[in-house]
Parts: C-alpha cells; structure tokens; sequence
C-alpha cells in the first residue's frame, strides 16, 4: 500500500512592504539588496527565533559582505550584540543558554532583578566590547528612552503616577507619551549613521567600548520590573530605560536604499509597548515600504510545547517549574532550525514571491 505522505505546513510568514515586494517579485531576495536589520524588543521571544537568526546572519548575508545597520531595542539588541560580539552561531546560542538558565521569583526586588541581567548581559558580551564597536561590517543600533519628570523615579508613587500618564496620553495619540519619555540612539562614531525624525525628541550617543554595556542594560530595563540606568558615561545625567517603551517593534522611518530584512516574533509592527492596547493602530505602510517581514507562521508556534514562543511570564507560571520551562525553552530553540532551514530552502529556489503577504 502506497502511503501518502502529507506535506508539512510552511513555518514561515512572509510580509512585504509595497517597494520590498516589487523589488523581491523582479530580482529575487539577494543578500546585496539587504542594509538594515531590525530587532523588536520582547523578552525571551527573541530565543524562540534563534534558528532564523543563525540563517540569516550565518549565512544569507555572509553571501554579499558590506556594512549593515543592526538596530534593536531590548532583547533586539541585546541579540544582535551577542551576534556582533561572537558570530552567528556562537552569539546566538550563547544567548539562549544564558537566558534560559536564568532564575526569576515573584518576591525579588528591582534591584534584584537589575543585578541578575546586569550579570547575563556580562556574561553575554564576555569582554567583547571593542568588538560591538569595531565590527567591519555590523554597525550595531541600541535604542533606549530617556526619562523625564516623574518617570526618572524608581520609587513606586512616581513610577505607577507616571505610566498612568503614559497609558492616558497615549490613548490621545501616539505622539503625546513625548511629556514623559525621549528616544535614545546610540551607535559607533564610525559608519552608517541611523537617524530618526518623526513627533519624540530623539537624542543620539556615541556607543564606545566604556559605556556599551550600559546602553545595552538601559535598553532593556523595564519601568517596574528593573531600575532605571543611571550615570552613563559620555551621557547626560538622567534616568535611561527600555527603548521598547518607545519603539517596540521598531516602527521608524528606515531610510534603506534596498530590502530591511526583518527577522521578527510575529507577523505584526506594534510601534511601542503601550500601543498594543489598540489593536486598530498599525505600521506605518511608508515606514515598512522596504521591509520583508519573517515570522513564525501560526502552524508553527501550534507546534511547539507551549503552542507559542518562549515569554517572560514563564518564570512565574504556577503550572510550569524551572525545570519544565527550561526543557520547554530548549525545546522551542531547536525546533526553530526549521525557520531557518526553511528560509534557506526559499533563498535557493527564489520563491518568495509565491508566499509573500501584505505587511
């Protein structure tokens, strides 16, 4: 009896923006049209994307060397530091492994939970500083927010007084979150420089080998979960916090001359945080006009253990212990070998235009 095999459904989402589409249906996606990679802020989702990341960067782009902005925002750029610091393969797994090893309670403090990133991060980048500087062709962005007012405190009172603003002002508009928080861009000296105008205040920094590791812990510091980072060298005095509050999944005005590949958790652009209350608030199409979008598609996160990525909720979780969620995690990160192979497959037969999608 003939068995029939059934074809497995793809693993990947794809989503084009209007130029991005019309330049991949005419020449095929090639690693020389790519100049921007974005990262989107969102915990230990980043792991869950490990396979794509390796893909991507260890072997789709080693395909056509030149200098590429790297732009990410919390764990977006805590993943692609650890990829400037030690190559694809070797930074990805590194993060993985430090990240899934972690140990969080509900009764640790601020401070405690600063400390222990403070000492992953350390562990992360392992003295590689000159490199995340340095690197010939991966000019690494970290995107932070510089506090104002109230927001600078880390006392409970200022802080929850403050995110009721944000929370209140944002609903009025995107754009009024500006009273209470700025956008930070800290980048090497040397290189491409990114650049953002749009309504936020956005003040740019020189990353340097000195206060890397500081730009990086601001930029995933959460208000309420981590103290703020302070005493930034080379920086204004202030209170400097997690860049996602401001550009979550990095909705900006990209300026790319050819394809920003974006490797991303889900096959949406939340603009920050606070704008995933309104469901009705979408990507800019001028903002994403270049951008093809990869995401795990929906059959593939029903596949997992936990039928989704790995999240910051699972440290707490009643139901699952440490030992459960770290099989768990390991399990979500190898199975994320089919995103890449997958990618891969379609990078070879050039058949993009055949799964491509609106963004």
């Amino acid at each position: 009896m003939t068995q029939i095999l059934q074809k497995r459904p793809p693993a990947l989402t794809l989503r084009a923006g209007a130029i991005a589409r019309q330049l991949i249906e005419k020449e095929g996606l090639q690693a020389s049209h790519v100049d921007i990679i974005p990262g989107a802020a969102g915990g230990p989702k980043g792991i869950g994307i490990q396979g794509l990341d390796q893909a991507i960067f260890g072997d789709f782009l080693s395909r056509s060397p030149r200098q590429r902005t790297v732009i990410g925002s919390s764990i977006g750029a805590w993943r692609f530091a650890s990829i400037v610091a030690w190559g694809a393969k070797v930074g990805t797994e590194r993060l993985a492994d430090l990240y899934t090893n972690l140990h969080f309670h509900k009764k640790m403090s601020r401070v405690d939970v600063a400390e222990t990133c403070k000492n992953m991060l350390t562990d992360l980048i392992g003295g590689q500083q000159e490199q995340l500087i340095h690197h010939p062709e991966l000019h690494l962005t970290v995107l932070s927010v510089k506090a104002r007012h109230l927001f600078e405190s880390d006392k409970a009172l200022p802080l929850l007084t403050s995110v009721a603003g944000i929370i209140g002002t944002n609903a009025l508009g995107r754009k009024h979150s500006r009273h209470f928080m700025q956008r930070v861009i800290s980048q090497p000296a040397s290189g491409l420089q990114f650049q953002v105008h749009d309504d936020f205040t956005t003040h740019y920094q020189t990353l340097n080998s000195n206060n890397a590791m500081d730009w990086l812990m601001a930029s995933a510091s959460i208000p309420g979960v981590m103290t703020a980072v302070r005493n930034i060298q080379d920086a204004p005095q202030g209170s400097y916090r997690d860049g996602g509050l401001i550009d979550y999944h990095l909705d900006l005005p990209f300026n790319s001359q050819g394809i920003v590949l974006y490797p991303h958790f889900t096959d949406c652009i939340t603009a920050g945080w606070f704008d995933k209350m309104f469901k009705n608030r979408k990507a800019n199409p001028e903002n994403q006009a270049r951008t093809l979008l990869l995401s795990p598609s929906a059959a593939y996160l029903q596949s997992l253990p936990l039928e989704r990525l790995p999240d910051r909720k699972d440290f707490t979780l009643k139901s699952l212990d440490q030992q459960q969620r770290i099989k768990m995690w390991n399990q979500c990160v190898a199975e994320s070998q089919r995103l890449g192979d997958e990618f891969l497959e379609m990078v070879e037969k050039q058949n993009f235009s055949q799964m491509l999608q609106p963004l």
